[in-house]
């Protein structure tokens, strides 16, 4: 296949990992030719990747099409033994011929529980394109898209599951036969129109593995977010603007496992942070001889609502460099939001919408503590220029990070977002915050110095971090 007679040595992928191969393998049953190095919690993209950014995007469609002709032929598995393995992990011989390389990536358990995932997308522009895309080549059990707005003729530009002959019809109906294309296996639905989901309760949300809201306003996502959280499923918000974008997680709680190298110091189960704990460790043994630690842990989050007005986390307010270096960005989204919540629509290209932008942003960083000189004029008349734009290489961008995050979330594997990813393409940077308060129904100090998730949330107790102050204190319970 194409895919394989390219040498394309540390290049960046859509998802902003690094893809390191060791040679050129003609032979597709052949093993791996990739290793994924985990993303940083904060990394820099690199410029010549966003210019080659649809050359990639369409070797991997290849990739993907020729795994889609394969397995309408009755392909055996190359290795008895992996199809055994997968077989026994629910997945077919057909499933292993389709996924193969996503096996080897992730193992055949992870391969499973992605298959079995039913993924509900509120919104199919630019982003939420990037995303259905993603996952449905991922091999996930159904996706349902929330989309009824008529196609207009903008959206031919940013979503390429589009026609022209499909303006006026609705999005998701109209692009549902294209995404299906891509990966029969997959179900592709249409689940009607968001103000018909604006009167769900949890129960709805209760059938879908992972809830995704792209582009829409403050209080519509903190509404599918609060009934996601009450039905315990992981949410996504994320919205793209122009050359700037975010993501957003709140996974409740959520446990995964990483595996690493055995080192000579063993790893204690502790809590390492305000939301991160080591929750228990193994080992096993490789055919190499080398030892492999298995480390459980566990990441509790919040809200959206909360976590619009947490502080930055201490170890940045605490440090000069760290604090100089958070972006505008953070401030001018927060009082995005606010603007939305105040004014019911974006902020239009007049003197007043501006003047009331501008002291909302300012109000926004003298909260975060950020210092005088992070808020410029020129970022604020750039960011304001950007909102309602659509550019499909953020929109890839940042859809592919999230979808990343996603299959690494059904997949229980790697460290997920912890809780706010920034995408600024114009310094080409990509930080994680962790904006975190302790919910309502969380925390509540008992016995031996642990804390408890209320509410069948969790059952597990959770050890205290040294020097984190107990939630009850910060929200003032007795």
């Amino acid at each position: 296949m194409e895919v394989y007679q390219q040498q394309r040595d540390n290049e960046y992928d859509a998802t902003g990992s690094i893809w390191v191969r060791d040679k050129v393998r003609d032979d597709p049953t052949d093993s791996p030719c990739c290793s994924c190095i985990e993303p940083s919690a904060s990394f820099t993209f690199k410029a010549s990747y966003t210019s080659n950014s649809m050359t990639i995007l369409n070797t991997t469609f290849r990739f993907f099409h020729s795994h889609l002709q394969m397995s309408n032929g009755n392909i055996t598995a190359p290795n008895g033994d992996m199809a055994s393995d997968t077989q026994a992990n629910g997945l077919s011989a057909d499933d292993f011929a389709l996924y193969d390389r996503q096996i080897r990536l992730w193992g055949a358990k992870a391969q499973e529980q992605i298959r079995n995932a039913n993924v509900l997308l509120v919104s199919l522009r630019a982003l939420g394109t990037e995303i259905a895309k993603n996952l449905t080549l991922a091999g996930i059990r159904s996706l349902t898209i929330i989309d009824d707005e008529p196609v207009v003729e903008e959206d031919l530009g940013a979503c390429y599951f589009l026609r022209d002959a499909d303006v006026g019809k609705p999005r998701a109906e109209a692009a549902m036969p294209r995404i299906q294309d891509l990966n029969p296996r997959v179900t592709v639905a249409s689940g009607g129109g968001l103000a018909e989901l604006m009167t769900k309760d949890q129960n709805y949300y209760a059938a879908y593995s992972v809830i995704v809201a792209c582009d829409h306003d403050f209080t519509t996502l903190n509404v599918i977010n609060t009934g996601a959280r009450v039905a315990q499923k992981p949410f996504y918000a994320a919205s793209s603007y122009g050359m700037y974008g975010f993501v957003f997680a709140d996974l409740v709680s959520h446990e995964y496992v990483i595996e690493r190298e055995q080192s000579n110091m063993p790893t204690t189960i502790k809590a390492e942070s305000l939301t991160r704990s080591v929750t228990s460790t193994s080992s096993k043994k490789e055919p190499t001889g080398k030892t492999t630690e298995i480390v459980q842990k566990r990441e509790i989050y919040c809200p959206l609502l909360l976590a619009n007005s947490s502080p930055l986390p201490k170890d940045i307010l605490s440090n000069r460099r760290k604090l100089k270096a958070v972006p505008a960005l953070l401030p001018c989204i927060r009082a995005l939001f606010d603007f939305q919540r105040t004014f019911a629509r974006l902020p239009d290209h007049t003197p007043q919408d501006a003047a009331s932008f501008i002291s909302l942003a300012k109000n926004k960083a003298g909260e975060l503590q950020l210092p005088p000189d992070t808020l410029t004029g020129d970022f604020i008349k750039s960011f304001m220029q950007n909102i309602g734009a659509e550019i499909i290489t953020t929109a890839a961008f940042v859809g592919g990070r999230l979808s990343e995050d996603v299959l690494n979330v059904l997949g229980q594997r790697e460290q997920p977002i912890q809780n706010f990813a920034l995408f600024d393409f114009e310094t080409l940077v990509s930080p994680i915050y962790c904006l975190y308060s302790p919910p309502p129904e969380l925390v509540m100090p008992t016995l031996n110095g642990h804390v408890g998730l209320l509410n069948g949330l969790d059952t597990v107790p959770v050890p205290v971090a040294e020097g984190v102050v107990p939630a009850a204190e910060v929200l003032e319970l007795e």
